[in-house]
């Protein structure tokens, strides 16, 4: 196979009806083993309950054997490794890849997933601290949240059971043993019902301490004081070590979780797959559709856009960025030999005050290290002096810095790499300093020279706010459109309970950075929110997070940072817990506009419901964004609700797209009463008219074993990707063969490609019936077409 991402793309545009659809990158050339994800048709347990289907374990059971019956027919290696019932309807199984063709025609398949790896979404392991090592300022999360506030009224979390569904959790620790009855959870990496974190010296890989410190975050009650410190937890091991493992086991840690009564779930974890339709991402859905709270990290592959991965990207769970708390900002001057000064350096971020100001007084040597990969930064010594490094090469500015940490360096210098000021990154693991591409350049000039002293003058400035995390992963989601994170929270520096692996000295803390961190803080908030609020429903809870959170504002533009970067804001519980009004959903995405398409008009939808004792009147107000001229949204101006009801309010929104520019636009709508104000994001899409990218395919023979390939590609293509499956007199589709070849910059309109009958690996195909498809891809979109020929 030529391209694996192709082979699941080509399942995904239905290149035959019959078949199941395949999502992932496989080569369905090859004998190498794999493990997937089917998905039957069949609905699971909770999905056909909330649809009024009939449905049974044995039903289920007798699916899935009629099903794995029939692959080994096919698939002589198959080994079926999990099944599943509750929120998932499926099975984990390990084949050769070669085999998986025969997997999705299958009757009762309905999809085939790669069972991807799954890892902690923290950044790098911090070093542990001993409960005298640690401040009490470092503690100030919780409260920043609002959760000492809810304490105060009686909300602590008891009475409500949270799913920790990670690493393992210390059910041993000072902090958390409170937290846990005789029941602690299960291992499904060890198939057993401890489930530790991984221990130091596990011949399988490093241990694990993120778990803990997770839970810590959700219910510690001890030195440390988690979110809801009386809540129950449960602990659900999934992840192995080095804190990695498969979707198979995240499925059915979800699964087991649901089944186990549990309130709540948090999964600090995640990949790289925006998509809302992943497997992990329905587990996770159908977990709130039965009525637990999902909440779920959002990924640390910020800055930019379209980087959320799964399960962030589910509809229904609830997602979340990280921020990094208020924080003191400092002017800095950096001096290395008389007559050259930097005007532009700047205090970029600091893991606290006393590390940043230490270095006052102090000359230290700097070094080159290229972009701060740790490839580059291992190939110099670092150790107790300062990292000089460009911006670039894809890695975020926090990453850079915990590279150059791990390496020893004291301090970082990060220069620009284009015109322009680098952002503020608040949190970096050492103290690091920013300049442009100008002084960096001089800074390296003076190495050449070989000045490579650097003494630093570091004064205080002024007090920051919460601002967003440079690392933290943005919506939107891939198809969906919609936005993602949900609500962000603390999630830069936080520190929370980790096991020591020392029963003699068992107060063992940390300080962890990641929408890891982050996604407990919800989790916990969740829990005082239930407590506070019995008979709420999922929805209800993710809709107070969404409605109450606080706008933040962008401390390098003065501006609203994008709703793809906050989601609603950062959580407030205490002002979530006394919400009067709910407004769901919390966020609309109204999808996408085509610039060819002249005014278009979009309709949805959203519902109040007044919680008071009271009639309330709300008003409405719209914002439509900056540079959206071309967008009107109307709704009513006001509403009135009587005590307990609920009505839906029309929205609609008018879009001329062909005045806009292609681009994404972001507006909110403000619901207001007098004594409460909430807010809904609101986003929408404009893009060029979206053409097929390959509208027909049509095979000639021409003689003498040469044939011609014609295709009609509306718009041109980036790359065409040709291939053959085996297939009957009417064209169906009976297996896949090879590739014949890939083309490159294939021109809009009518091309045709000689072909000689042969695959791309010299293989000469006998007389048959035969199905060649054309796979093409232009700006990251791809569409399938195909044609049916004998071969005498």
């Amino acid at each position: 196979m030529g391209s694996g991402a192709g082979a699941a793309s080509k399942y995904n545009n239905n290149a035959a009806a019959d078949l199941a659809q395949l999502v992932g990158e496989f080569n369905l050339s090859s004998s190498n083993r794999t493990s997937v994800i089917v998905e039957l048709t069949e609905p699971s347990l909770v999905e056909a309950k909330h649809k009024g289907k009939s449905q049974s374990k044995a039903n289920l059971a007798k699916t899935r054997n009629q099903v794995k019956s029939e692959v080994s027919k096919a698939a002589k290696s198959l080994k079926v490794n999990r099944e599943y019932d509750y929120v998932f309807s499926g099975f984990s199984v390990e084949l050769a890849e070669n085999e998986i063709p025969a997997l999705l025609s299958v009757p009762g398949v309905k999809a085939v997933y790669p069972d991807v790896e799954y890892h902690t979404t923290s950044l790098g392991e911090g070093e542990v601290l001993s409960a005298e090592e640690f401040s009490p300022n470092m503690l100030n999360s919780a409260p920043h949240i609002g959760a000492n506030e809810a304490w105060e009224t009686g909300y602590t979390g008891k009475g409500v059971t949270v799913a920790v569904i990670d690493t393992g959790v210390d059910y041993t620790h000072p902090d958390l043993k409170h937290a846990f009855g005789s029941y602690k959870g299960w291992d499904f990496v060890d198939n057993d019902n401890d489930p530790q974190e991984t221990p130091k010296g596990d011949p399988r890989g490093a241990e694990t301490t993120h778990g803990s410190h997770v839970a810590g975050t959700v219910a510690a009650n001890g030195l440390i004081k988690g979110v809801a410190p009386d809540a129950t937890l449960l602990a659900y091991r999934v992840l192995g070590p080095g804190g990695r493992g498969t979707t198979a086991n995240v499925i059915a840690g979800i699964e087991k979780a649901v089944q186990d009564g549990a309130d709540v779930m948090n999964l600090s974890l995640g990949n790289s797959l925006n998509d809302a339709d992943y497997a992990t991402s329905i587990a996770l859905d159908w977990a709130m559709a039965e009525g637990v709270v999902a909440v779920t990290s959002n990924g640390n592959s910020g800055p930019n856009n379209w980087t959320v991965g799964s399960p962030g990207a589910a509809r229904d769970a609830i997602s979340v960025g990280a921020t990094q708390l208020p924080y003191n900002e400092y002017n800095s001057s950096i001096f290395t030999s008389d007559g050259v000064d930097y005007p532009s350096a700047k205090v970029m971020g600091f893991p606290n005050d006393k590390a940043l100001t230490d270095l006052n007084g102090q000359t230290l040597e700097f070094v080159h290290v290229g972009f701060g990969s740790p490839e580059e930064i291992a190939k110099e010594d670092v150790n107790g002096k300062v990292a000089l490094i460009s911006r670039g090469a894809g890695i975020a500015f926090v990453d850079k810095a915990t590279a150059a940490k791990a390496a020893g360096a004291v301090a970082a210098i990060i220069y620009n790499n284009v015109d322009g000021e680098i952002v503020v990154v608040p949190g970096t693991d050492i103290p690091t300093i920013r300049t442009t591409a100008a002084d960096g350049a001089k800074l390296l000039s003076e190495l050449e020279k070989g000045n490579n002293q650097v003494t630093f003058n570091i004064n205080f400035a002024n007090r920051v706010g919460e601002s967003m995390a440079d690392f933290s992963s943005r919506g939107p989601v891939n198809s969906t459109w919609m936005i993602k994170p949900d609500v962000s929270a603390p999630g830069v520096n936080i520190v929370s309970t980790v096991p020591t692996f020392d029963p003699s000295n068992p107060h063992g803390y940390g300080a962890k950075q990641g929408t890891s961190m982050a996604s407990p803080h919800v989790a916990g908030a969740a829990a005082l929110i239930l407590q506070a609020n019995p008979n709420w429903s999922v929805a209800d809870v993710k809709a107070a997070l969404m409605n109450t959170a606080e706008n933040l504002i962008n401390p390098a533009t003065g501006k609203d940072y994008p709703y793809n970067s906050q989601g609603a804001g950062s959580i407030r519980v205490l002002e979530a817990i006394q919400t009067k009004t709910l407004v769901t959903p919390g966020s609309h995405s109204y999808g996408t506009f085509h610039k060819n398409s002249g005014k278009q008009v979009e309709k949805q939808h959203f519902t109040i419901k007044n919680l008071s004792s009271e009639r309330q009147t709300y008003n409405f107000e719209v914002n439509v964004g900056e540079g959206a001229k071309g967008i009107k949204v109307s709704t009513s101006n006001n509403l009135t609700v009587n005590p307990g009801q609920t009505q839906n309010v029309n929205l609609n929104v008018q879009v001329d797209a062909g005045a806009l520019a292609p681009g994404y636009y972001e507006g909110s709508i403000t619901i207001s009463n007098g004594s409460e104000k909430l807010h809904v994001p609101t986003i929408l899409f404009v893009k060029e008219p979206d053409y097929p990218r390959v509208q027909y395919v049509g095979v000639g023979q021409l003689g003498d074993g040469k044939f011609e390939i014609e295709g009609y590609f509306p718009g041109g293509a980036e790359e065409v990707e040709l291939f053959v499956y085996r297939s009957n007199k009417d064209g169906q589709p009976l297996g896949y063969l090879g590739d014949i070849a890939v083309y490159k910059n294939v021109k809009a309109g009518y091309t045709t490609f000689q072909w000689d009958g042969k695959l791309d690996d010299g293989t000469k195909l006998p007389g048959g019936y035969y199905n060649i498809y054309a796979y093409a891809t232009y700006q990251g979109q791809s569409d399938l077409a195909g044609g049916n020929i004998l071969i005498r």
